[in-house]
């Protein structure tokens, strides 16, 4: 029989050829393949999104792309593009195209999140869980982690600040793919080493993520047929929440204004819009004390995004508290429960834990990356106890949105982005 596991740890012969050259009138972007001399051996990426995909990884080399007079990204060292064998500190099973594009990803994120030590961790190139914290890289880490510590198994932490020994300690009890910093501290490599397949990347350019903000791409989508959507990359357009602006509407000639949020739900805010730009639409996310308290992705439907976000937030509470006081998951110990009657009535107790803690969310807050049709999603977390939304505005139903929030008992805080954050 066919060795299944093979082929996840083969490197696809890469057939692309060194250069890459991109016209746009009588504009060119050049960009060059990059490959790693590793062991004696030229190596490019390990394969695509599936083993049987070959990929490559191509530097900006050479741009001065200027469209409807905004200048686009030059090429920025000591990123994803311009990784080199000194900075692939520990190859693992050599990267492939989703472990680069997870850290990638991670620092779309992060370059909104400078101002504190912050973390994030991905999966399936999406955030599972980030954090932000004046205490330092290892509080954030473990907000991040315990978001939604099943999720986070296998992924990609990467961090904006150097990794402490303390951090390494901390992500060495756990399985991760990737880990990816600007600097490694004196003893955490040593330790990150013990873990033989996991690659390290060290990539300076991690400090210095301001640098990025409101300096676009070129986005490039590639269509079925072979054609091309070229796009400007998001930008972000809350910076500080300040840049928040205040929910206010008009119907039937009567204008509605929502209570602005206050310091504690504009810094939740700011960071939870900032992550925000890393989640594939249509998404919600809840957020409370610089953490991600639980990440809607993918959906369809407004109402049914808040609905199911709502269910995983109850899901990793009471994972977390399962795994706290009994190492299982909660999956784990909903099993042993059907069989033993002490772990039913360990699991009873903490479901009414949970019921009573609703997730874990009261004194949270809510981004949505896309404008709410009507009240019932806004409804929804009210009734979890948020206390504050922000959302982009521009609904034909934006007066009922805001009236919602102020019907509330306390009001409800809402702020209106101005800026929709699909990702697609």
């Amino acid at each position: 029989m066919k060795d299944l596991k093979k082929m996840y740890r083969s490197l696809l012969e890469d057939p692309f050829p060194g250069k890459l050259h991109l016209r746009l009138g009588d504009q060119e972007l050049v960009f060059t393949k990059r490959t790693w001399t590793l062991q004696g051996t030229e190596k490019g990426l390990r394969y695509g999104e599936n083993p049987d995909q070959p990929a490559a990884l191509f530097q900006l080399q050479q741009s001065g792309l200027t469209l409807g007079g905004v200048a686009f990204r030059t090429p920025k060292p000591g990123l994803v593009a311009s990784l080199d064998e000194g900075q692939m500190v520990q190859a693992g099973k050599h990267p492939g195209k989703i472990n680069l594009t997870d850290v990638d990803n991670g620092i779309n994120i992060l370059q909104y999140l400078t101002a504190k030590p912050a973390a994030v961790i991905l999966k399936h190139n999406n955030p599972c869980g980030a954090g932000w914290s004046e205490d330092g890289l290892v509080s954030a880490l473990n907000k991040a982690f315990f978001c939604d510590r099943i999720a986070a198994f296998g992924g990609t932490v990467v961090c904006n600040r150097p990794l402490p020994e303390e951090a390494a300690e901390f992500i060495n009890s756990s399985y991760f793919e990737v880990v990816a910093a600007p600097e490694f501290e004196p003893g955490s490599l040593d330790i990150l080493k013990q873990r033989k397949n996991l690659r390290i990347l060290k990539l300076p350019g991690l400090a210095e993520l301001e640098s990025l903000v409101n300096e676009p791409f070129l986005d490039v989508k590639s269509l079925v047929d072979g054609g091309l959507v070229l796009q400007a990359s998001f930008r972000n357009r809350i910076l500080s929440p300040e840049d928040l602006m205040t929910a206010q509407a008009s119907a039937e000639g009567t204008t509605v204004t929502a209570r602005r949020p206050n310091e504690r739900e504009g810094e939740d805010l700011l960071f939870a819009w900032a992550v925000e730009a890393g989640v594939t639409s249509n998404s919600v996310i809840f957020a409370r004390d610089g953490a991600t308290v639980a990440i809607g992705t993918g959906e369809q439907d407004r109402v049914g995004c808040v609905d199911l976000t709502i269910h995983k937030a109850r899901i990793k509470y009471s994972d977390n508290l399962s795994f706290q006081e009994t190492g299982l998951s909660i999956y784990q110990l909903r099993q042993k429960a059907r069989t033993d009657s002490k772990h039913k009535d360990i699991l009873q107790d903490i479901e009414a834990r949970t019921d009573k803690a609703r997730g874990g969310l009261p004194g949270s807050v809510l981004v949505s990356d896309g404008f709410f049709p009507f009240r019932d999603g806004v409804d929804l977390a009210i009734e979890q106890g948020v206390t504050a939304i922000a959302q982009p505005g521009g609904s034909l139903n934006d007066a009922e949105v805001i009236e919602a929030v102020n019907q509330a008992d306390p009001q409800v805080a809402m702020a209106f982005t101005g800026q929709r954050s699909f990702k697609h």
